[in-house]
Formats: C-alpha cells, sequence, structure tokens
C-alpha cells in the first residue's frame, strides 16, 4: 500500500511539473487532468471512495471540460 502510494504520489508531482513546462495549453490540460485522475486514486486507496468519486466528477470531467472549452475559444499555444 505504502510503494503503490508512494509511486503515485510521484507520477502525481512529474505530471504536476510538466504542466509548467508545455507550451501547448491543451497538452497542458491533459496533464493537469492526470493530476486530478491521480489524486482520484490517491483518495481511494486512502479509503476515501466519496471524496475519490467527487474529485473525479468534478477535477477530472466538469474542469477539463471547461479548460477544453475555453481553448478552443482562445489560443492553443502560449506565446
Amino acid at each position: 500500500m505504502i510503494i503503490i502510494a508512494t509511486v503515485t504520489v510521484f507520477f502525481m508531482l512529474g505530471a504536476a511539473l510538466s504542466v509548467f513546462f508545455f507550451k501547448d495549453l491543451m497538452n497542458a490540460v491533459v496533464a493537469s487532468s492526470l493530476v486530478s485522475l491521480t489524486a482520484t486514486v490517491l483518495f481511494y486507496l486512502l479509503q476515501a471512495p466519496d471524496v475519490a468519486m467527487a474529485e473525479a466528477a468534478i477535477g477530472v470531467a466538469l474542469v477539463t471540460g471547461i479548460f477544453v472549452v475555453a481553448i478552443r475559444r482562445t489560443e492553443r499555444y502560449e506565446k
């Protein structure tokens, strides 16, 4: 359990750092979605399935969808 949680946390940190370095905003949104998905897995591993479901619904689905719509209406690449 501890090993899986540690690997998951390091994956989350890697995805969060990659958001900072992407110039393509759509890739940054996908990496941000991976951070939320990893948080969902961590919540489930910590035996909080209700929080995991809320994070999956809001963090992964809703926020990602809003960001994708916003990027489609603006410029995709950072200057």
